[in-house]
């Protein structure tokens, strides 16, 4: 296995354990409301997401003080996960930010 195919398949497995204790909210909207109110750590964004998209999600983050990690992932493939497919997962765990962090960065 490439480390680009770990890479994602290690994102994957921890996007799954992140929604599974609750620790992530799914779509931009819901996901801006937690950046806003501090309780988001970092925000996922999907492979294939809109110019657009990135650019919001790094205002946003900016103003907060909070990073914005690409994926590998598309957005198809968090929908898969998720039950819901989207461009951008805030992730409400410091722990969990942290791991995504290391995956990705």
């Amino acid at each position: 296995m490439n480390s680009e195919t770990q890479k994602k398949r290690k994102t994957a497995d921890l996007l799954t354990m992140c929604l599974k204790a609750r620790k992530a909210v799914k779509g931009f909207d819901s996901a801006g409301e937690e950046v806003r109110a501090g309780r988001a750590y970092c925000l996922l964004v999907a492979a294939d997401a809109s110019d657009k998209t990135v650019k919001e999600a790094e205002f946003l983050c900016g103003k907060a003080g909070i990073p914005v990690l690409r994926t590998e992932l598309t957005k198809a493939e968090t929908g898969t996960l998720c039950g819901k497919e989207t461009a951008v997962i805030a992730v409400c765990d410091k722990g969990f930010a942290g791991g995504f962090a290391r995956i990705i960065t």
